[in-house]
């Protein structure tokens, strides 16, 4: 199975932090500027695989850029400020990675910053279409299962769409969930896979704890609590941030770690495999997140569901309600704009 030919889901990290790898990739960061999109830009300037490191947001971009510029990486950093400067910001961009939008705070679903992310990806998104149309698009800004459809939109109505360089990044989901099944079976986290498909919020988040690698087993009491604990992780660091903000530590690690599987696979690297919320003929859902073998053009092979435990297909036929009203809402949003 493909699956095993990861050496274990944390390689990608170490790989694109590594010295031996090399490659001249040039790199988007919009919303460089804040929670998530600081430590992202770091984890990208760390990186050999990253040349020229492009930073937008409408604050505070030059300072964060001169800050990350003094480090003794070879990735040249920019900072762009305001969308006058966004054209030149994505101009020859290769992967363009958007973390901007705002935070979840106490109470808040990940629907309820539906509005204003939705403008601000649309905007952002329809820049890329236009300055950069043929660059990976990896999308951060929540919700993720809203967010993506508004993308693919967008990128139609300009005659640029190409479904397998769209992405909107789940790693996350799969970060918490190696990370949890290694706390309660006392493995290295490093070493530890869970393919996490569906959507990217609450039960549209499905673990396939029945395909992990290395192989493990729960009741289903504990299976039950775990795979709930995984869907709502999110909640768990908002409020222990108590009005401070959502995820933004291991988003950043999770949004550079897929970043650096899509730069390893455009650099020709084979068996490069991350879960991605995607254009989708796999379920009766026209996006769905799947592990995807990717490669030099973005998803080379869409690798299914796989064989799943009838409480897995359970969990599917649940989400997918609120899967589609989610993706609807999207490509309304789009339908609606002026």
């Amino acid at each position: 199975m493909l699956l095993a030919r990861l050496s274990g889901p944390a390689a990608a990290l170490r790989r694109g932090l590594a010295t031996s790898a090399q490659s001249n990739a040039k790199v988007a960061v919009l919303g460089a500027s804040g929670g998530i999109g600081q430590p992202l830009s770091l984890l990208l300037k760390n990186s050999p695989l990253v040349s020229r490191l492009s930073l937008y947001d409408i604050a505070h971009t030059p300072g964060v850029a001169a800050d990350l510029s003094h480090i003794e990486t070879r990735a040249n950093v920019k900072g762009f400020i305001g969308s006058e400067q966004l054209p030149e910001c994505l101009k020859g961009c290769e992967v363009v990675v958007i973390p901007a939008g705002v935070p979840r705070k106490p109470g808040m679903t990940r629907d309820d910053l539906f509005n204003t992310n939705a403008t601000i990806v649309a905007n952002l998104t329809t820049a890329c279409a236009k300055h950069c149309p043929e660059a990976m698009i990896c999308i951060i800004a929540n919700p993720v299962n809203s967010t993506i459809p508004i993308t693919s939109e967008l990128f139609k109505k300009h005659g640029v769409y190409n479904p397998n360089r769209i992405f909107g990044v789940t790693t996350l989901d799969i970060v918490r969930a190696n990370t949890f099944v290694a706390e309660l079976k006392g493995l290295d986290p490093a070493r530890v896979n869970v393919p996490v498909i569906g959507g990217h919020a609450g039960k549209t988040i499905i673990p396939l704890i029945s395909q992990c690698t290395p192989k493990v087993e729960f009741p289903q009491d504990q299976l039950e609590t775990l795979t709930g604990r995984i869907q709502e992780a999110g909640t768990e660091v908002v409020k222990a941030k108590a009005g401070a903000g959502s995820a933004t530590l291991s988003m950043a690690y999770a949004g550079a770690r897929f970043v650096f599987s899509v730069l390893d696979a455009m650099n020709g690297k084979e068996g490069v495999i991350e879960c991605s919320f995607v254009r989708s003929e796999e379920t009766e859902c026209p996006y769905f997140s799947t592990p995807l073998l990717l490669g030099k053009n973005g998803i080379e092979k869409n690798l299914g569901i796989g064989k799943i435990s009838p409480y897995e297909e359970k969990m599917i036929a649940e989400a997918m309600t609120e899967l589609k009203a989610s993706i609807k809402k999207g490509e309304e949003f789009v339908k609606s704009m002026q």
